[in-house]
């Protein structure tokens, strides 16, 4: 195989790429380091598989755990910073990076590289919403990682069509040959009744003559006497006990149930311009009041609560959420839903746009006033829109 390919991939779009993270910096700097060190862990692989024969899966196993271990640091640090403003761009690259995977794929390696360029869309969708009026270095920073992912899809297709190709062949034992009948088994000569016998002619006549006595035959029988019958002896008609199985010990133990994660503690506060709700349980009381129009509402990991958001403010996200609602006035940007479930919104005043992500049941409540908001769905289901009526009643 051609690992040169391979090479021009990260002398190219991916020097630009991370020419544009150090560039935009932060978090999308930090992210970009170990998005290269994945990069170079996956060509030092490349080059070890392009120079040996295809070991056994545990061998493959160690090779692969440096990438392996790059990809989760990527998908750990945009774990660590969920509030943070960029966080669309380290999400674009954490939900596409798993492409990297593609030397584990068969038989078609390249659709899975797409497949994961896909999976990122949806934030590089987002960033090129928040940042092309603004600023078109985050817009060249898309089209550079994209490109990156695309250039790998060319060289996977190209050099890999069926998957990862090592470099040597194993030379293994040769075939065995092909089966025939088995051989005959040796000669044992003639079975005779005489042969069997051996030196012993004399025994044949010998049988004969015990069966031949007559009456006499019986004579070296045994009496059955009364206490062996059994119409006379009751004990006797008593069969063998029945099988019992053996009562279980009271020391065994009975199987132990997983222990449940330990629940985190909620949080509500504010932080600069973000106020963030974590973690509420059960909770129908948050109440946002007092907010700037510049500030950011995130609520993450939260079930069965509602939050009330008064005042005009920027945006409202809502994180890994579930049988969550959220009420708001008016928002300056839009409202987001990733990885929820079961989640409702409704809106008093205006919101130009509602982003839903990864999300199993979206009610989305509109009034007359927010008719012309924009909607962004993917890998979503069952969402309805709800639109007032003069009643006061809604209609999805």
């Amino acid at each position: 195989m051609s690992i040169q390919g391979y090479r021009d991939i990260i002398q190219g779009p991916l020097a630009s790429y991370l020419q544009l993270s150090e560039k935009i910096g932060s978090d999308v700097a930090a992210h970009s380091k170990l998005v290269k060190e994945a990069f170079e862990v996956q060509l030092a692989f490349l080059e070890v598989a392009n120079g040996r024969a295809e070991p056994n899966q545990a061998e493959q196993v160690n090779l692969l755990r440096p990438t392996s271990a790059k990809i989760q640091a990527i998908q750990e640090l945009r774990e660590k910073n969920r509030p943070s403003p960029q966080f669309n761009h380290l999400s674009a690259i954490s939900e596409s990076i798993p492409a990297l995977g593609w030397v584990t794929v068969k038989p078609a390696p390249a659709p899975y590289v797409k497949e994961m360029s896909d999976a990122g869309q949806f934030y590089t969708n987002r960033v090129l919403k928040d940042w092309k009026e603004k600023d078109k270095t985050h817009v060249d920073w898309v089209k550079a990682w994209l490109e990156t992912l695309g250039e790998l899809q060319k060289y996977v297709k190209a050099e890999h069509t069926t998957g990862l190709v090592w470099g040597v062949r194993g030379a293994g034992a040769p075939p065995p040959p092909p089966g025939g009948l088995p051989p005959p088994p040796p000669p044992i000569g003639d079975l005779t009744l005489d042969s069997i016998q051996g030196d012993q002619p004399n025994d044949r006549s010998a049988l004969f003559a015990q069966i031949n006595q007559g009456e006499n035959i019986t004579r070296n029988l045994k009496k059955v006497t009364s206490d062996m019958q059994t119409h006379k002896n009751l004990s006797l008609r008593a069969g063998p006990a029945p099988f019992k199985a053996p009562a279980q010990s009271s020391s065994v133990c009975p199987p132990k149930t997983p222990p449940k994660p330990a629940e985190k503690p909620p949080k509500f506060f504010r932080d600069g311009k973000k106020w963030l709700v974590e973690n509420q349980k059960g909770n129908h009381s948050l109440v946002v009041e007092g907010a700037e129009m510049n500030n950011v509402v995130y609520m993450y990991g939260c079930s069965d609560s509602t939050l009330t958001v008064k005042g005009k403010i920027n945006s409202v996200f809502l994180d890994s959420c579930r049988k969550t609602s959220v009420l708001f006035d008016t928002l300056v940007s839009s409202i987001e839903f990733v990885n929820c479930q079961s989640v409702q919104m409704q809106v008093l005043g205006k919101v130009p746009t509602i982003s839903i992500d990864k999300t199993d049941g979206c009610q989305m409540y509109l009034n007359g006033d927010t008719l012309d908001v924009e909607i962004i769905s993917s890998k979503s289901s069952e969402m309805n829109v709800l639109i007032p009526q003069p009643n006061g009643d809604y209609v999805s």
